[in-house]
């Protein structure tokens, strides 16, 4: 196989450093080492993770069941945390490739700008698992994706707003981060189901970014711009959601009442705001793939049989039982 030049760089300077791993101590690679580990157990494995950030309650349920699935199976974790850079997160694959790791998973921020940085780890031998969002590279780029089908939460959304509106609605559409998997399908799914629905129209569609905060601001926006006309928002995330709630309120109607609601997580602010009458129904994206990520990354480092989907389990939640669910929720 031919090498590219940062790859040989790469195995050039992870020899000279005597190749040094989370923890700090060298990673023996003697023979006999290699001989005994040629089957790994979790506690033999070494995965890097490439968050993205912590925009949301989602992300951070996300983050924490892979790192205390990490510590229960006694996997060693490098992980980085990109705070919203897709710099950050081409960075730490680098670094990731320097300390030799196992196998890498990672949360792409955005779909594209992947390919080179992809390429540099393959060409070092180390497998990359998508997790939770999907990147627009090669197949061979990367090995599996963990995560869910956005394309279906859309859609799966657009067939509760035709329901809760009888097919008639003037909707305003909070979209995630812009160029993200998530926001992408959520996008085309939802406009996928409305075109069986002439009379639902969306008015205006614009980025919350899926943080609390700028789903507040772009919902001000919309009331200021259109006011009683709107008659239903469709948020690709329950953390927007929960901020056009607070402007709605704020502009002097009813969030769940004078504007119908159906957004996308089931974290458990939704489940409170559906109990308090503001939030009509929320289709869940399962954050928990702690325990989904690392049985892959061991079948994957040991050359078992693996798919190349592992889509994650969901359903959709409604007023009607969300008080008695709530307690079940773990984010």
């Amino acid at each position: 196989m031919k090498l590219s030049r940062l790859a040989r760089l790469t195995i050039i300077l992870a020899f000279i450093l005597g190749v040094m791993g989370c923890t700090g101590q060298p990673i023996s690679t003697t023979t006999s080492d290699i001989q005994e580990k040629s089957v790994k157990g979790y506690e033999d494995l070494i995965v890097g993770f490439s968050q993205l950030g912590a925009e949301s309650e989602w992300r951070v349920a996300n983050t924490n069941s892979i790192k205390e699935t990490a510590e229960q199976l006694g996997v060693e974790l490098c992980f980085f945390d990109a705070q919203q850079k897709q710099e950050n997160q081409v960075e730490a694959i680098r670094k990731l490739i320097v300390q030799r790791v196992d196998v890498i998973g990672i949360s792409p921020i955005v779909e594209t700008g992947w390919d080179e940085v992809f390429q540099e780890a393959k060409d070092a031998g180390i497998p990359i698992i998508l997790v939770d969002r999907r990147a627009d590279v090669p197949e061979d780029l990367y090995v599996s994706y963990l995560g869910s089908d956005f394309l279906e939460e859309g859609r799966n959304a657009a067939r509760i707003m035709a329901d809760l509106m009888n097919g008639q609605a003037n909707i305003v559409e909070l979209v995630g981060t812009i160029g993200s998997a998530p926001a992408n399908d959520r996008y085309l799914g939802f406009r996928e189901i409305l075109k069986e629905y002439p009379d639902m129209r969306i008015l205006a569609s614009e980025s919350g970014d899926f943080t609390r905060a700028r789903g507040k601001e772009v919902m001000e926006g919309f009331l200021k711009k259109y006011g009683n006309r709107i008659t239903a928002v469709y948020s690709h995330n329950d953390d927007m959601s929960l901020g056009a709630i607070q402007a709605i309120e704020e502009y002097g109607l009813k969030p769940g009442v004078d504007i119908k609601i159906v957004s996308v997580d089931a974290a458990r602010g939704a489940f409170e705001a559906m109990i308090a009458g503001k939030l009509n129904a929320t289709v869940e994206c399962n954050p928990l793939l702690g325990p989904q990520f690392f049985e892959l990354a061991l079948k994957v480092v040991n050359g078992e049989p693996y798919p190349r989907w592992v889509p994650s389990i969901e359903g959709i939640f409604f007023p009607d039982n969300a008080l008695e669910i709530l307690p079940t929720r773990k984010y």
